[in-house]
């Protein structure tokens, strides 16, 4: 049987229909469609078509994604145009983490890596870092905690507490998040007790 390719290049009839739906839901609404979304606007019932259709849109190079979290999508042609604001991020307190894309920050001749994401610092806990409140800073994610080295600028989620940016270090078992300012004091923590979500890539700052 001859299966239909679509005037994206090779892609097939139902692959470049979601794709080319994704690519408006995204232009419209400036955010990335849910799994849920995807199955009504297709007419499908179950999520098992729409994931192996996105599967496929990731391996040839239209969509990224991280498997399972439809928000976290970009189509791959536009990421140089625009790198998401996912929110805030503390650097004072600690606050709830970030949702849902709000807008694009573009960068396209700064940076062109897959995945990264921006973040609004809000607070002064970085600042003898060079990163103050209402800074823009550029985070890649980090696929593995165990590749970070001491003294890495994260953005780690404490379940229950939210989202903050410090510098990483790990003594022994425990690992402290600590402000580049006197005034705060680290946060000591077990390693299963944190969700590290990026690394500092570069602070964006408008004058």
């Amino acid at each position: 049987m001859f299966m239909e390719t679509s005037s994206e290049d090779n892609l097939t009839e139902a692959q470049n229909e979601l794709y080319g739906w994704i690519k408006d839901y995204m232009k419209n609404f400036k955010h990335s469609p849910s799994i849920r979304q995807m199955m009504q606007a297709m007419g499908l019932k179950s999520p098992a078509p729409i994931q192996s259709r996105l599967k496929h849109l990731q391996e040839k190079g239209y969509i990224s994604w991280q498997e399972g979290k439809a928000r976290t999508m970009q189509i791959v042609d536009e990421i140089v145009e625009g790198v998401p604001i996912m929110g805030s991020v503390a650097a004072g307190g600690l606050i709830e983490t970030y949702s849902d894309v709000q807008e694009n920050l573009d960068i396209s001749e700064v940076l062109k890596k897959k995945n990264v994401f921006a973040l609004t610092v809000n607070g002064d806990s970085m600042i003898d870092a060079c990163i103050a409140d209402g800074d823009m800073v550029l985070m890649e994610p980090i696929n593995s905690s165990y590749s970070l080295r001491n003294g890495t600028i994260v953005s780690a989620m404490v379940p229950g507490l939210g989202t903050t940016l410090k510098y990483f270090a790990k003594r022994g078992e425990k690992i402290f998040l600590e402000a580049a300012n006197p005034a705060y004091e680290p946060i000591e923590l077990n390693l299963e007790e944190v969700v590290f979500q990026g690394k500092l890539l570069a602070v964006w700052r408008k004058v």
